[in-house]
């Protein structure tokens, strides 16, 4: 396969701090890779440098010189009142039949398509984006955090976008389910290095585990030989007749090193509120209309939550999840019906955009001394505003010099502060780095109380909730199945718009002429006889996959080098991702 580009030994710095440190890469044609790094690593300096938008202060990208970058734009490139059809035209300078079919592609029609885009959610403006995107024909897709604040139907069909789409993408992104469904390979960088893995991302983070564990055994063997032979050489150094061996012994010390150890970054630490377990209802709500003056969002709502729950609320961007909450803790009114609530119910909130309310004037620990239950010590404070990462001086920041991150952060402390038994989080995720959304899960696994929230983050989702609601069409209803259910069937449902789009497609009626219908006659009998020899041939091809995943699988359970079950274990990854293609293209041609 051809080089798309390649990165060599590229330097990149911003005053003390090096981004980039003698980094090198190279990037294939029709690979996928996922980057990843810690926040502030430098993976957006990177993508600004591979655009051309930066240089580099040393090293080289080299392109191909067919190389065709496509890169999702995160600014708004509309022009007042145009619609999604006249940009699609505009933008690309493709015709119009083309631009209604790859808009298809993301189920942009009727007013979506031809209504002013400036009207549509983020969510609907990016599906516009990424139809503009496909038009430009790119064979190097960028993409920086593309599913931010995208609901699950739009993420799906960007995945579905991305498997399709058959040339190479580097994607930026904190969404684990979301690299592990498009990505093949995982590109890491840390500490100014580039390092590619041939590899989902699942697969990346168990060898960075195994790698870390297995460098810190060599360590403590290293050390524990540099010590013998110090003791050695200071023991014998001044002998007449041990000088020499103890000279030998000082080269061998000499020799010896330990392989450097990238030390964690803080983490944040969360302990949710420590309340009793209860039983029976924590909520009932029968004929719960909610909207708002001018209109209804959704009526007739039937729910009822246990107490002990952990409820996670579905649905598309503007179908009204958000509307749900603010009526089920009061800070908006119903248009009809009533939200009751059991005996002996404290409810603690964390809303979207909270930390953008916060008192400017106070100081970390003056937020944080309001919002504690009356008898909470000082030293208790403390300690949740240290395992926030609230440290030392930090505590006596103004909220008004916080970035986003750590107002997010503080609100959390606050809320954590308090003896809720139940808790409503409206996007908790939203401005929190990946490891402190990993320990708000830990937190919220171990609360004994009722947990109600949204988010976009499907590994915290999944991770988290034990029944689902789901809002939409103007409804709210419990949803009959787990998460794992909801998101098949979020899949099937688009999988069968796909399919119903192919076959109108393919049902086009032929010319009104005669010469021309016979000829389209004897290419559909010729086309017939291709299908079924492609059916047998993909019959013969799922037998041997399957065949050869069983004997990998076989061979997994008895491994004992883990450098062998981690390659097993890619194996087997690229073998079932090979057979799920190799299923779905016999069920598209036997038209199930």
């Amino acid at each position: 396969m051809a080089v798309l580009l390649q990165i060599r030994d590229a330097h990149k710095s911003y005053g003390d701090q090096v981004l980039l440190d003698g980094a090198e890469a190279t990037l294939i044609e029709d690979v996928k890779v996922g980057f990843v790094g810690r926040n502030g690593a430098g993976k957006s300096t990177l993508l600004r440098v591979l655009l051309g938008e930066e240089e580099l202060d040393s090293g080289e990208v080299i392109p191909h010189p067919r190389l065709n970058i496509g890169y999702l734009r995160q600014h708004d490139p509309f022009l007042p009142g145009e619609s999604a059809h006249d940009f699609l035209i505009r933008d690309s300078g493709q015709p119009e039949w083309k631009c209604g079919e790859v808009a298809g592609q993301f189920e942009l029609k009727g007013a979506y398509l031809e209504g002013p885009v400036a009207e549509l959610s983020g969510g609907w403006q990016t599906r516009v984006k990424l139809a503009a995107l496909l038009l430009h024909e790119p064979n190097l897709l960028l993409l920086d955090e593309p599913t931010n604040f995208l609901d699950l139907r739009t993420q799906i069909l960007l995945e579905h976008f991305l498997r399709g789409f058959r040339q190479a993408c580097l994607i930026v992104s904190h969404d684990r389910a979301f690299l592990k469904a498009t990505c093949t390979q995982t590109l890491d960088i840390t500490r100014g290095k580039l390092t590619m893995y041939p590899g989902k991302i699942d697969g990346f983070i168990e060898y960075q585990k195994e790698r870390r564990e297995h460098d810190l055994r060599v360590n403590a063997t290293v050390q524990a030989k540099q010590k013998q032979l110090k003791r050695f050489i200071d023991k014998n150094r001044a002998g007449a007749n041990t000088a020499s061996q103890a000279r030998s012994k000082q080269k061998q010390l000499d020799r010896l090193s330990t392989t450097e150890i990238e030390i964690d970054e803080p983490t944040a630490h969360m302990r949710a509120p420590v309340v009793e377990p209860r039983q029976g209802p924590a909520f009932r709500c029968e004929d719960l209309a909610i909207g708002y003056p001018d209109h209804d969002v959704a009526k007739g709502i039937i729910l009822e939550i246990e107490h002990g729950e952990r409820a996670a609320i579905v649905g598309d961007n503007g179908q009204g999840k958000t509307t749900l909450l603010r009526t089920l803790v009061g800070s908006l009114d119903p248009r009809k019906g009533d939200v009751r609530w059991g005996f002996g119910c404290e409810i603690g909130t964390y809303a979207q955009h909270v930390y953008t309310s916060l008192p400017q004037d106070q100081t970390v620990l003056e937020y944080l001394e309001y919002q504690a239950n009356p008898g909470t010590t000082n030293q208790e404070i403390l300690a949740q505003a240290g395992a926030l990462l609230f440290r030392d001086a930090h505590v006596h920041k103004k909220i008004s010099v916080l970035s986003g991150g750590e107002r997010a952060r503080l609100c959390m402390a606050g809320l954590l502060l308090g003896t809720y038994n139940i808790l409503v989080l409206d996007e908790p995720g939203n401005h929190l780095d990946v490891e402190t959304v990993e320990t708000l899960a830990e937190a919220l696994l171990k609360y004994k109380g009722t947990v109600l929230f949204t988010s976009h983050d499907r590994h915290f989702m999944k991770r988290i909730a034990t029944s689902v609601i789901e809002v939409r069409d103007g409804q709210a209803k419990n949803y009959i199945g787990n998460y794992d259910a909801y998101l098949y069937a979020m899949n099937k449902e688009i999988d069968d718009g796909e399919r119903e789009l192919n076959a109108r497609k393919l049902s086009k009626p032929p010319k009104p002429n005669g010469k021309a219908s016979k000829a389209a006659s004897s290419v559909s009998e010729k086309d017939h006889r291709k299908i079924r020899k492609e059916i047998t041939n993909i019959e013969r091809k799922i037998a041997r996959l399957d065949d050869e995943k069983r004997a990998r699988n076989e061979k997994l359970l008895t491994a004992t080098d883990p450098d062998e079950a981690l390659r097993l274990h890619n194996e087997i990854e690229a073998l079932a991702e090979e057979l799920g293609q190799a299923e779905e293209r016999w069920c598209e041609l036997n038209g199930t």
